[in-house]
């Protein structure tokens, strides 16, 4: 299982999750990055490949 967190001012914004497959925002300061994230498919699917490179 890969997570990558996106943190800002010492709070968790938007995540993605491996399990999940998209970029999920944990805060409403993080849904317009969450959705710019999630339309980019060569960026999702870097980040999906990221766990057979670190896991």
């Amino acid at each position: 299982r890969y997570v990558y967190r996106h943190i800002y001012n010492r709070q968790q914004d938007v995540h993605f999750d491996s399990d999940v497959g998209h970029y999920v925002a944990d805060t409403p300061l993080g849904e317009p990055d969450a959705k710019y994230w999630n339309s980019q498919p060569e960026l999702l699917e870097q980040r999906r490949a990221a766990v057979d490179t670190f896991c």
